[in-house]
């Protein structure tokens, strides 16, 4: 491929070194063992911080921050911005994100000093049965093979939200915000290092199975390689459609109709979506999830997303316990944080579904007096084993549900220069979704976030399939307030089910431990998703191991992917913005 010398250019000022890459393993049975987006296995350089006076966007790459940066300067909104930065995603990070999926969207409101929400998860087709990925003999299908194909696909609904948001708080014209966006698919971008690995790795078998995806990533028979051109005519098309006639063609028009006719012909898995699936998608704006936790407010998104309720329990058990004392990344401020993780899993893997078909006790799990007592359940000495959910108010007789979720997200934050906010993550849910590629961009797998098989135990789990259903999600994008009500920080990350645990513990290092959003974004990561406690590989917290495991934890080793973008606003008023250095992403300010 030649290289174009103006591309080349752009990209020089924005692009980041990576690290090397650990490998991935597909389990052979019906969920993996520990699948994995390439990650920085070792010696990742640091990042640091960004300081602003007027406006940050931080994205997962240096063209989508770059393209936010752009909307801002000419004087957008927080959302205008994100707009940008997501259409530039769909085509620089199609592994992660984009037009074919859904997205969570927290939007703050300086002026009004009002938080609201919008929820573009993706939905189940009408037709869709709680049997959707069971096979002939009634068991479910293996993970990998539900994946690939059209049965996994859910209606996309990230533009849906993003243009619900613009209609109230953009100050741009729609279509200006599609413009970085168009001329990269006609110009071409540079290929990162993460995409091209992703792709030579074959994470999903689809890109190799599935035609229109194989000859975009592997032309004329060879893979794509770090600092090749990558043209995308067809999605230009598209990028001009939306930004001439809005989201129309995308749920009514040409594209939806280009969109049914590839998940029903799938060559592999055909699926159950109709156009009238997709007409009648709506974005739902509705309230956050807000709890105390020592001065401050945290806010998350409701459910569907099991993010906000996990990240606001997880601190809120953790309150009587003086983390800021406790040295960062101690022996105790692991332990303490990981029964925390067990407790918050036991209750999100039972209770949380889509509200729309599931009764669900928000309030009762976030009860103080239920909050202070299953916070004593935590021995401040010895790890609990595996937690089980407790019984808040309002509770319901469901199974537990430990669905499994992928790594392959992206997240935004974004201040404008009066003050506004929006933490939002995205996502196609497994890397390269479901491998339909339709009109140059990838279609999600997000029906694969419900639970594969429908019962358990003789109970029905809350999270199975049915029609227009919403699967559950671990994305947490977050915000906190000062007392005064005014934004202390805007957070998020990639992750899979880990999101919750990557989120937890950069708010941890920013509020109780003092540290800057950079300097707490690249603490070594540790999870525990109510199974084992897990330590980032090549970093000061192995040395923890033996002691952890005399304290009764199981400890795993392993690369911990986390992919960070955080905006704290300081004293001063100054915007703070960090970018994780395990991804390529970039923080942009003025």
């Amino acid at each position: 491929m030649k290289i174009n010398q103006a591309v080349c250019t752009l990209f020089k000022s924005s692009v980041i070194a990576l690290a090397l890459f650990s490998n991935n393993v597909i389990a052979k049975d019906n969920l993996p063992r520990e699948v994995r987006e390439p990650e920085a296995a070792t010696g990742y350089e640091q990042k640091q911080g960004v300081i602003g006076s007027t406006y940050m966007a931080a994205a997962a790459n240096p063209y989508a921050s770059e393209a936010g940066r752009n909307v801002l300067a000419k004087g957008g909104s927080a959302i205008d911005a994100a707009i940008a930065i997501q259409m530039v995603l769909t085509l620089v990070e199609p592994q992660s994100s984009g037009i074919g999926g859904g997205a969570f969207i927290l939007h703050f409101d300086n002026e009004a000093n009002r938080l609201t929400t919008f929820d573009g998860r993706e939905t189940a087709p009408k037709s869709a049965t709680p049997d959707l990925f069971l096979g002939k003999d009634g068991k479910p299908a293996r993970w990998i093979e539900a994946v690939v194909g059209g049965r996994s696909v859910g209606v996309p609904g990230v533009l849906a939200a993003l243009k619900k948001a613009h209609e109230q708080y953009g100050t741009l014209p729609w279509g200006e915000l599609f413009d970085d966006a168009i001329t990269l698919a006609d110009n071409g971008f540079i290929v990162s290092p993460r995409l091209a690995k992703l792709v030579a790795m074959k994470f999903n078998p689809g890109i190799t199975q599935l035609p229109e995806i194989s000859n975009y990533f592997f032309p004329e028979g060879e893979v794509i390689q770090a600092g090749d051109v990558l043209v995308n005519k067809p999605l230009a098309k598209v990028f001009r459609s939306l930004a001439k006639d809005g989201v129309a063609p995308f749920y009514s028009g040409w594209i939806a109709k280009d969109i049914v006719k590839k998940v029903r012909h799938a060559q592999i898995e055909p699926g159950r979506l109709t156009l009238a699936d997709m007409k009648g998608y709506q974005a739902n704006e509705q309230k956050a999830v807000c709890g105390p936790y020592r001065q401050y407010k945290v806010c998350g998104m409701a459910p569907p997303s099991s993010g906000g309720i996990a990240v606001v329990q997880m601190l809120a058990l953790l309150e009587r316990f003086d983390m800021p004392s406790i040295a960062a990344n101690s022996l105790d401020a692991v332990h303490l944080f990981t029964q925390s993780s067990r407790l918050a899993f036991a209750d999100r893997d039972k209770y949380v579904a889509d509200p729309a078909f599931v009764e669900m006790p928000i309030d009762g799990l976030l009860a103080p007096k239920y909050i202070a007592a299953r916070s004593e359940l935590i021995n401040p000495k010895k790890d609990m084993g595996k937690a089980f959910a407790g019984e808040p108010e309002g509770a319901f007789a469901f199974a537990d549900n430990d669905s499994f979720e992928l790594p392959s997200t992206s997240h935004i934050v974004v201040v404008d220069a009066n003050g506004n906010a929006i933490s939002m993550t995205s996502s196609i849910e497994m890397a390269f979704g479901s491998a339909l590629m339709v009109n140059g961009f990838i279609l999600n797998n997000q029906l694969t976030d419900f639970a594969l098989s429908p019962m358990r135990d003789g109970k029905w789990v809350a999270n199975r399939v049915e029609g227009n259903k919403r699967p559950r999600s671990s994305m947490a994008p977050m915000m906190v307030f000062n007392p005064d009500g005014s934004l202390k920080l805007a957070i998020g990350s990639p992750g899979g089910s880990r999101i919750i645990n990557y989120v937890a513990h950069t708010m941890i290092g920013i509020l109780d431990w003092q540290l800057t959003p950079q300097e707490a974004i690249n603490l070594p990561r540790v999870t525990n998703r109510n199974k084992v406690t897990t330590l980032e590989q090549a970093s000061e917290l192995v040395t923890l191991k033996p002691m952890l495991e005399a304290m009764g934890h199981k400890v795993s080793v392993r690369s911990l992917n986390s992919g960070i973008q955080a905006i704290a606003v300081n004293k001063d008023k100054q915007l703070v913005g960090g970018a994780d250095p395990r991804r390529e992403g970039k923080v942009f300010a003025k």
